[in-house]
């Protein structure tokens, strides 16, 4: 992404944010500080920092000390770990940490586990919700990527949900 794009999105998001604010102030409504609204913030971060690795290509066991290529899990374990979320090294076993989400209650930031051909119907893969049925992971060819939960291929290998914020 280029430095125009990466200023016209944090522009766009701040005026958003002093308009909602100026709309709430001006309805005489205090404005809620709330865990929920926390939550969204750093997922949006966490996602927009992954968003900045695009099309960087992936290598099955990357290490994690890099950024110049990242497997599935070395990606979230690093884009979580830039805002204090602590994951383990690989998908499997991040699938055992916070609070299982059913799919139909997914919020920006969960964790989303697919099997693979790899590991049959076992954890294999893992994502990060990226909100309007959108995924950000890295596998194959794309490198990291955004994806369609509900194509085919992502909705046929579904296993399940965590949430770590």
């Amino acid at each position: 992404m280029n430095n125009n794009h990466r200023f016209s999105k944090k522009f766009l998001s701040i005026a958003l944010s002093a308009t909602i604010g100026l709309s709430a102030i001006a309805a005489g409504q205090a404005q809620p500080v709330a865990a929920a609204t926390v939550t969204t913030s750093k997922a949006t971060k966490i996602i927009n920092l992954g968003d900045n690795y695009l099309g960087v290509k992936y290598k099955f066991g990357a290490s994690t000390n890099i950024t110049s290529a990242f497997d599935c899990s070395s990606f979230t374990k690093y884009i979580f770990g830039k805002y204090g979320v602590k994951l383990p090294r690989v998908s499997s076993a991040q699938a055992k940490v916070g609070k299982y989400v059913s799919k139909s209650n997914l919020k920006k930031g969960d964790l989303v586990f697919f099997s693979t051909a790899r590991t049959g119907k076992k954890i294999g893969h893992v994502a990060v919700y990226a909100g309007n049925n959108k995924i950000l992971h890295t596998y194959g060819k794309p490198g990291v990527t955004f994806s369609n939960l509900n194509s085919s291929h992502w909705k046929s290998h579904y296993v399940t949900a965590r949430r770590v914020l």
